[in-house]
């Protein structure tokens, strides 16, 4: 695409990555992504701030055609979706300086192998004067690598936020479609943001304090009513649990879909929201993002030599390192001659801060009085889940 502009000497060069689909072998995509680079023209200077992933290298050059000279390049984070294409971008603009980080300049060293005579570390609050355009550098560790640092165009008022307030989303809009962009945003935010909610909640306030008028993040479109999703990850951040029980699941024979479906009935029974995800054909984002604001997370597994399934595991093992603000949790156990699922289960969520609700644990094909115990754990949830205050 070609070059296309926010403000008067300020762009958008960057790739729209239509149809991926995966992200580090791990997040799925949607509705695929973009990787988004600006270049900022002053009346002396210019300079690019970011590049692109290394697969749309050959994008960013292209928009960059008409560009004779680029004296920096901001480099705001060290991953290669924003600076993978970093070597190539220098060697067409051998006089460009890379403004990083302190720390970034150690990560770019390693990663991508730009030689350290090429890069200068900037301050937080340092000023870069480009001739009637005014960058000022606001570093923002831990959202999310201990590098990142964001960049304020002063006279326009645009942030230029890095990861922070993205989102994967391939669109032709270069300004968010508030409603479609909403659940997007909230469903990054779960996968990349969440487990640094402290990070996050620091660095949030530090930007919005500079009173953007539009904030441009690395992924997904611009926002041109920069309230919306600053109030959106600050209700994420700290807003109230909802009256929501996450219920992942892996069923074997059927005693623990049994389980289940009595189960998700009885909380419907009492008011309380269910969101399943079938665990065999689940899609991690849409999980990750149901577990930012959920009260409750329980987990259905049968036993496999003794513990939970690999797939529950798996689950597991990811809930773990998303670090939620879950309040409560338990688990549904079915299992055929012996189980430790349990035990595993919470060797492998050490990281929450749940209160475990005492789960259930059923041997073979669940009995009526199975039944009354899974009963009995939806009560007990909605009864917590009163207590809170959570709301639908």
């Amino acid at each position: 695409m070609r070059p296309r502009e926010i403000r008067p000497g300020v762009s958008w060069v960057g790739a729209v990555d239509w149809d991926r689909r995966l992200f580090d072998s791990l997040i799925p995509l949607e509705q695929g992504t973009s990787y988004n680079s600006y270049l900022v023209e002053g009346t002396e200077k210019t300079a690019l701030l970011d590049t692109v992933d290394p697969s749309k290298t050959g994008t960013l050059l292209q928009a960059l055609e008409n560009v004779g000279k680029v004296d920096f390049v901001v480099a705001h984070h060290a991953e290669q979706d924003h600076s993978g294409s970093l070597p190539v971008v220098l060697a067409r603009y051998p006089e460009a300086t890379v403004l990083c980080s302190p720390k970034a300049v150690e990560l770019l060293s390693a990663h991508l192998h730009i030689p350290e005579e090429r890069m200068r570390a900037v301050e937080d609050g340092e000023v870069l004067e480009l001739g009637g355009k005014t960058l000022r550098f606001v570093h923002t560790p831990w959202v999310h690598w201990p590098e990142t640092m964001s960049s304020f165009l002063e006279e326009d008022r645009v942030l230029f936020s890095c990861d922070l307030f993205g989102s994967h989303l391939a669109t032709s809009d270069l300004f968010a479609a508030e409603d479609e962009v909403f659940t997007l945003a909230k469903r990054y935010y779960a996968e990349i943001m969440m487990p640094l909610r402290a990070a996050v909640h620091k660095n949030v306030d530090k930007v919005a304090a500079l009173s953007p008028v539009v904030v441009a993040p690395s992924h997904g479109p611009l926002y041109s009513r920069p309230e919306f999703i600053i109030d959106a990850y600050r209700s994420w951040v700290d807003g109230p649990s909802r009256n929501l029980v996450v219920l992942p699941y892996v069923t074997m024979h059927g005693s623990t879909l049994a389980l289940v479906e009595h189960f998700a009935g009885a909380l419907i029974e009492r008011g309380v929201k269910v969101e399943r995800f079938d665990l065999t054909g689940v899609d991690l984002g849409r999980l990750a993002a149901s577990l930012v604001d959920a009260a409750t997370l329980v987990l259905a597994t049968p036993t496999v030599l003794t513990n939970p399934h690999p797939l529950a595991a798996s689950a597991l093992y990811l809930v773990n390192a998303l670090r939620p603000p879950l309040k409560f949790m338990s688990l549904l156990v079915s299992y055929g001659w012996a189980t430790n699922a349990v035990e595993t289960a919470k060797t492998l969520t050490g990281a929450l801060k749940a209160e475990m609700i005492p789960p259930v644990i059923v041997k073979g094909l669940p009995t009526e009085k199975d039944l009354l115990l899974v009963t009995e754990l939806a009560a007990a949830i909605a009864a917590r889940h009163e207590d809170l205050g959570a709301a639908l």
